[in-house]
């Protein structure tokens, strides 16, 4: 049953990325960047970056939902890892966030 809802919720999310992308008129060569993050790295990316699109998962279940949503991702442009794609046992992350590392908040 949670399985189902993680799933549910991956295909939520990527189609919420791919309409973003569509909508702020990502360009051929634009993706999205992943990040697990605590709340304030979340706010700190929201401040920094705009557009962003995170969703709050249980720490235990981000790791899934991270891969979940990589394997879903329809545009392989739309597809770049982060080097924060990773969630240490016992940490406090528990929002997986997209953002687009060239388009900056003005």
């Amino acid at each position: 049953m949670i399985n189902e809802t993680i799933e549910q919720k991956a295909k939520l999310y990527v189609y919420d990325l791919n309409n973003c992308a569509v909508e702020n008129g990502f360009k051929p060569d634009e993706s999205w960047e992943f990040s697990m993050a605590t709340d304030q790295e979340k706010a700190a990316l929201e401040k920094k970056y705009f557009p962003t699109i995170s969703a709050k998962v249980l720490p235990e279940f981000l790791s899934e939902m991270f891969h979940l949503v990589k394997s879903k991702l329809v545009h392989a442009k739309y597809n770049k890892e982060s080097s924060h794609a990773h969630n240490p046992a016992g940490s406090s992350l528990q929002y997986l966030i997209a953002y687009n590392p060239g388009r900056l908040r003005h």
